[in-house]
C-alpha cells in the first residue's frame, strides 16, 4: 500500500516537471520580457552602412503569404522600385544573437533591418525626415508587427538616425535594388539592336573624313557617314552589346566630344 502511494507522488511530481518545463520552453526563446538597448553598447559610429549588392532571394523568410498575430501578410516578388514612408522603430538586447527570418543571427549592431513584404534579403536606404540622416541597411527579418510602422531597424541603424530616444520616427525608405549580373550579360547576348554613337555633324566632309579615319584607330571601331540637310552625321559603330556602346559613349565624353550620343537601331 505504502510503495502504490509512493509511486503515485513521484508519478504527479514528474508530470510536474514535464508541464512545467513545455510551458517554459514555449515561452522561453527569448530570455528577456521586454526589449531594450544594450547596457553597455560598444561605438557603433564606426559602423559602416551596409554594401548593396546582388544577392539571390533567400530560400527561408520568402514565403509568399505567412500570417502573424491573426493577420495575413505577402511578400513582394520584387523590392525593385519599392518606395515608402511611415513609421519606423527599432529592435535591441532582447533579439540580439537569435535567428532571423532568413535564418541569420540577428546583431544590433549591424546595420540591417526587418520589413512585413519585402523579399530576403533587400537593401533600403532610410531617411529620417525630421532631421535628413540616412542609412543603408540591409532587410533580412520579418516585422514590425504594428500597423502603424514600416520598418525595424538594428540598434546601429537607430543610432545613425538618432532616433534611439524617441523609439520611432518618421521616415522615408527607398530600396537600392542590384540587377543580377548574369541576367544582365544574358539579355545583351540575346539583344537584337545594334547601336552607334553619333560624335558630331558637320558641313565641312573633308573634317569629318579626317576624323573619322582617327577615331576609327583610336577606338578600333567602324565609322558610317550620314547625310542630312548638307551635314554629314559621323557615327561609330555598328556595336552589338549596349552595354559596350554606353561605355564607349562615355569615353568620346571625357575625350573631347560631350554632345556624343548613343543611336539605336
Amino acid at each position: 500500500m505504502m510503495l502504490n502511494k509512493m509511486f503515485n507522488w513521484i508519478a504527479i511530481i514528474c508530470l510536474t516537471l514535464i508541464v512545467t518545463a513545455c510551458s517554459s520552453s514555449n515561452n522561453g526563446r527569448y530570455t528577456m520580457a521586454n526589449d531594450q538597448a544594450p547596457s553597455s553598447a560598444p561605438d557603433v559610429t564606426k559602423v559602416e552602412d551596409a554594401h548593396p549588392k546582388y544577392e539571390a532571394y533567400s530560400r527561408g523568410g520568402n514565403k509568399k503569404n505567412y500570417t502573424v498575430l491573426g493577420k495575413s501578410y505577402q511578400v513582394m516578388d520584387t523590392g525593385k522600385g519599392y518606395r515608402s514612408s511611415g513609421t519606423a522603430s527599432w529592435y535591441g538586447s532582447k533579439f540580439h544573437g537569435h535567428l532571423t527570418s532568413n535564418g541569420e543571427t540577428y546583431d544590433m549592431y549591424s546595420m540591417s533591418a526587418a520589413h512585413k513584404s519585402l523579399p530576403l534579403p533587400s537593401y533600403v536606404k532610410v531617411t529620417n525626415l525630421a532631421n535628413n540622416k540616412e542609412v543603408i541597411v540591409r532587410v533580412n527579418d520579418r516585422g514590425p508587427f504594428h500597423e502603424d510602422r514600416i520598418i525595424d531597424l538594428s540598434y546601429a541603424a537607430a543610432h545613425r538616425l538618432d532616433m534611439l530616444k524617441t523609439g520611432t520616427a518618421k521616415v522615408a525608405i527607398e530600396v537600392i535594388y542590384i540587377e543580377n549580373p548574369e541576367s544582365i550579360a544574358l539579355a545583351e547576348l540575346k539583344e537584337t539592336k545594334v547601336h552607334y554613337i553619333q560624335v558630331l555633324a558637320s558641313s565641312n566632309k573633308s573634317k569629318v573624313d579626317n576624323l573619322a579615319k582617327t577615331l576609327e584607330n583610336k577606338y578600333q571601331v567602324k565609322t558610317r557617314l550620314q547625310t542630312s540637310n548638307n551635314l554629314y552625321k559621323l557615327q561609330l559603330g555598328p556595336i552589338g552589346q549596349q552595354g559596350l556602346a554606353t561605355k564607349l559613349n562615355l569615353e568620346l565624353k571625357e575625350n573631347g566630344f560631350p554632345q556624343s550620343y548613343l543611336i539605336s537601331e
